[in-house]
């Protein structure tokens, strides 16, 4: 769908490889830029995730993409990324605010080579304020922006979501932003300069809570009993039962008196549910550890009620509506083997969208692209010599 857009994509972590991988899952072309020494996430992976010594963290991130090494520090680095940007449609980059004007590669300074650029610059909080110059990760980005404390039992600290769910938002409002840039461009013409950051997706995942607390609206402080969130009415959580734990959201009273020990919620009206919803859950929670969870899905199953097992990764990846969706992607990368990652989130037109392309060896094409903007063979032999250009060490 988006065959014909070229992108250079300078980015590390995961915020700007994820916003570059949507484009490159919805058919742009992008060249990953990076340094010699690689990518951050070439050289880390969460829970010491490695296949044959080759990054998880990377692989799940940068696939159907093409490979360029580059010395930025260098000025005929430089000039190579001068001559590939007359040609291409996209920056995207998460560097620190600052990095890219410093190396030459700026919006202000990249448009002059090609006013219709469209650059999207990805950071913790902006490009500018008090704060853009703090690291922005997405554990801090939670803290700081109120979402850690809206979850989690009240008689614990904070809990942050245990994924980097900003992370991965930020990188799907660039892509859109890219997107709709893209779009508007074809209409006037004209570049455009985004600037997507993690406080901003952040806060958009709080749409909801914030509109509340913004206006008026009764919130508790983190309950400690089954309830997941300060605005809901009981039940709304994750419950114990005699044996595990059950998802419960948005049942009646009326619903749940015909399955609770009787009398036990008389006194209680829907209203109740929202006004003394601590007071609510606090029997909802009790009334839940009575059965196993197998025999609490056998009755909620005749009855309509909202309702989801807990489940660990081993039961998600089971599943059989994720299977029918076929959200797991197995990669048969030439050096890791089998990997599974996640695929595209969408379907187009009833299809899933597939790998296209392995995530690329450092600088794998470099010598193609070099010589597709124009280079002779002797000027690439030359910048390989001279230390400007790399290819993959694995060669």
């Amino acid at each position: 769908m988006l065959e014909g857009i070229k992108v250079l994509s300078f980015t590390h972590y995961l915020q700007g490889p994820s916003a570059a991988q949507t484009l490159a899952d919805l058919g742009a072309d992008v060249v990953k830029v990076e340094s010699p020494k690689g990518a951050y996430e070439r050289g880390w992976s969460g829970g010491n995730t490695y296949k044959n010594g080759v990054s998880v963290f990377f692989l799940m991130g940068n696939r159907n993409q093409r490979g360029i090494s580059v010395d930025l520090k260098s000025e005929r680095g430089r000039e190579i990324i001068y001559k590939l940007i007359q040609d291409y449609d996209v920056i995207i980059e998460n560097f620190r605010p600052g990095v890219m004007e410093r190396l030459g590669l700026g919006y202000e300074q990249l448009k002059k080579i090609n006013p219709k650029i469209i650059y999207c610059s990805c950071s913790g909080y902006g490009s500018s304020g008090p704060k853009f110059k703090k690291p922005g990760q997405d554990l801090l980005i939670q803290s700081m922006s109120g979402m850690a404390a809206l979850t989690g039992n009240g008689a614990l600290p904070p809990s942050p979501v245990g994924t980097a769910i900003v992370d991965q938002h930020g990188a799907t409002l660039a892509a859109l932003g890219i997107i709709s840039a893209v779009y508007d461009r074809e209409k006037t013409g004209k570049g455009h300069l985004i600037e997507a950051s993690l406080l901003g997706a952040s806060l958009d995942l709080q749409l909801e809570s914030l509109a509340y607390y913004m206006n008026g609206g009764d919130f508790i402080e983190r309950p400690s009993t089954g309830l997941s969130t300060r605005i809901h009415q009981s039940p709304y959580g994750v419950y114990q039962t005699a044996d595990s734990y059950i998802t419960l959201s948005l049942v009646y009273v009326e619903q749940l008196r015909e399955i609770f020990t009787p009398g036990c919620l008389d006194r209680f009206t829907r209203r109740d549910q929202m006004d003394k919803r601590l007071e609510f859950d606090a029997i909802v929670c009790e009334e839940m550890k009575k059965k196993t969870t197998k025999e609490w899905t056998e009755i909620f199953e005749n009855r309509e009620i909202w309702y989801s097992p807990v489940n660990e990764y081993d039961d998600v990846l089971e599943d059989e509506q994720i299977k029918h969706n076929q959200s797991i992607l197995t990669m048969k990368h030439p050096v890791a083997g089998e990997v599974r990652v996640v695929g595209h989130a969408n379907k187009y037109d009833k299809k899933t969208i597939g790998i296209r392309k392995m995530p690329p060896e450092l600088g794998e094409d470099t010598e193609s692209l070099l010589a597709s903007a124009g280079y002779t063979d002797k000027e690439i032999g030359n910048l390989f010599e001279e230390g400007v250009i790399f290819t993959n060490p694995r060669q």
